[in-house]
């Protein structure tokens, strides 16, 4: 497929003819709003790089990308949205078509989204959006911004590990008949095994006993590693270990077996025993055959799920002021007053990533589109002390959030002294405890990657103490109270932070972070991000980004229409009892 990058051609005067009598007297829908206000949003030519320059001509790739966020803005399946640019006027609008144009198939979408994936050029509706935003004075670097990141369900069924061992080999059963039939009827018995893995593996088909269950793993387990030494077989074509249905299965058998043999010498293949054999850590782990960067995460004792974890970040500036100034001073060709929160980062990562690590890469991500704010609002989970002074040094940027508290025991217990009790004195390295007892052992170590400095005090101190069970949980007499602390830059910004958390002021100032909360929640209600439309993280990365320019364009489609953010909701019981009270 080739594409030559054109224009897009203006609406034709049928279509604006329909489009302005239709709408003469109500808001014109977003399609016809985006078209009229931002135009030839997404060039051809930004995309001409996932596109050949020979063969069939072929769909317009930038009005395509417009027509995948208009999918995702109204949450329509590829047919739907296929059958909505023949039939819908307002997106005929949008995309300059005329009234007889029959539209494209709906596996051309498939192919438009395989294409930008493969190129890496996922981010560059947002980037577009953005410049386009840029010069509308709606955006800019400097001002507030605010993260946060909710849980996505993969787009596969979830899998007990019995589950996962069966249809791992059906599948890979399922990719050799169709790549070598005729090899394949040689090396298994065909009838025998469809069978086993004619229909997919499921819990309800299975049987209930023990027993049983333990029979059918060693079972697939088997049948798995007979598959696979067949196709490393010399007689075997070679490029049969290359398909990735046979290194799914190759991957799934070692995670989940180990290969031993009996007191007569036999090779016998059992499960791997999480105490005895060990099992991969959850971010190794494979959980389906069919989505190989899905996996399984928990978040507190209620909500555990498979798949990835979406990170959105948007502004959030304060009201302009009357005169109608931009973000900068500068002025702006838009009404004064509240201004649309924009999405200007979007982030997806498996769901075993914790948020700790993605700081530094949305503010990398802010940077190169020349948004990096001021300050930037997240809960808990994204910073730490050290990153607290990272953030200010290496990106201008003002982290606020609250850290997470002492976790030492007597912190949690909320009772004895903790860390906080103790006066640390880098210059002399030592640290002095509430009873004026000065510490004698003080190492700089680096735990799990990070720097730190262990004190400990004497055993003979702490021996006969009036106040040990305060301070130590430690009932040994040659063992004293010791303390891990950071390196002083560090120490002191944790120190300064959690003292300044907890005042009216600063939880006033952090009040702005909730309002992304609403954020996630209109991308879960409108566009259906907390299931995954597609099998695996380029595709979800995708369907996040196109997502996100959705829910920006139904936002300023609002803006623009004279329906700005609205922070004076007023229930009806409230205007009764202010109608009352007048």
């Amino acid at each position: 497929m080739s594409v030559q990058p054109r224009s897009w051609p203006e609406p034709t005067p049928e279509i604006v003819a329909v489009v302005r009598a239709t709408y003469r007297r109500r808001t014109p829908p977003l399609p016809v709003t985006v078209r009229d206000r931002l135009g030839e949003l997404f060039p051809d030519a930004e995309f001409a790089l996932a596109f050949g320059v020979r063969g069939r001509p072929g769909w317009s790739p930038g009005r395509l990308a417009l027509v995948t966020v208009l999918q995702m803005a109204e949450n329509l399946t590829d047919r739907q949205a296929a059958e909505a640019v023949r039939d819908k006027i307002s997106w005929k609008y949008a995309l300059g078509l005329g009234l007889e144009d029959e539209g494209f198939d709906s596996s051309v979408l498939c192919e438009f989204r395989t294409r930008v994936v493969e190129h890496g050029l996922e981010q560059r509706v947002l980037d577009l959006l953005l410049d386009a935003l840029k010069g509308e004075g709606l955006v800019a670097a400097g001002g507030k911004a605010r993260t946060d990141s909710t849980h996505v369900i993969s787009a596969v069924r979830d899998l007990n590990r019995l589950e996962l061992a069966g249809e791992s080999v059906r599948a890979c059963v399922e990719a050799l008949a169709v790549a070598a039939p005729e090899w394949l009827s040689t090396v298994i018995d065909v009838a025998d095994w469809g069978r086993r893995y004619g229909v997919r593996v499921d819990t309800w088909r299975l049987p209930t006993s023990k027993t049983k269950r333990a029979e059918l793993v060693a079972a697939y387990g088997s049948d798995a590693l007979g598959l696979l030494r067949a196709v490393g077989d010399a007689a075997a074509p070679p490029w049969l270990g290359e398909l990735p249905a046979v290194d799914v299965l190759r991957r799934v058998l070692v995670q989940n077996y180990v290969i031993t043999t009996d007191a007569g010498g036999r090779e016998v293949i059992r499960a791997r025993e999480a105490d005895t054999d060990g099992l991969p850590p959850g971010r190794a782990r494979l959980t389906s055959p069919y989505d190989t960067d899905t996996r399984w995460a928990a978040k507190g004792d209620e909500l555990h799920w498979n798949g990835y974890k979406v990170h959105i970040t948007e502004t959030c500036e304060d009201p302009d002021p009357v005169d109608g100034s931009s973000v900068d001073g500068s002025p702006a060709d838009v009404p004064a007053g509240e201004r649309p929160n924009i999405i200007v980062g979007v982030a997806t990562t498996d769901a075993t990533v914790p948020d700790a690590r993605m700081t530094d890469p949305i503010h990398e991500a802010l940077a190169e589109r020349a948004l990096l704010p001021a300050e930037h609002f997240v809960d808990s989970g994204y910073p730490s002390a050290a990153l607290l002074g990272e953030s200010l040094r290496r990106w201008g940027v003002t982290l606020v959030t609250p850290l997470l508290a002492d976790q030492s025991p007597q912190a949690r217990a909320g009772a004895g002294y903790d860390r906080a009790s103790f006066s640390i004195d880098f210059d002399t390295q030592t640290a002095r405890c509430p009873q004026g007892q000065t510490s004698t052992w003080w190492n700089r170590v680096t735990q799990r990657g990070t720097d730190a400095i262990v004190i400990k005090f004497a055993a003979q101190t702490c021996r006969g103490c009036p106040v040990r069970e305060q301070c130590t949980r430690s009932t040994s007499a040659k063992v004293g109270r010791q303390l891990t602390v950071p390196p002083r830059e560090v120490h002191q910004a944790q120190l300064a932070a959690r003292a300044t958390q907890d005042t009216p002021d600063w939880q006033a100032r952090y009040a702005r972070r909730a309002g992304v909360e609403g954020t996630i929640r209109q991308a879960v209600a409108v566009t259906g991000t907390r299931r995954a439309r597609y099998r695996g993280l380029p595709k979800t990365r995708l369907e996040h980004v196109y997502s996100a320019v959705a829910l920006n364009l139904i936002r300023l489609h609002a803006y623009w229409n004279g329906h700005p953010l609205d922070r004076t909701r007023t229930s009806h019981l409230s205007r009764l009892e202010l109608a009352l009270a007048a």
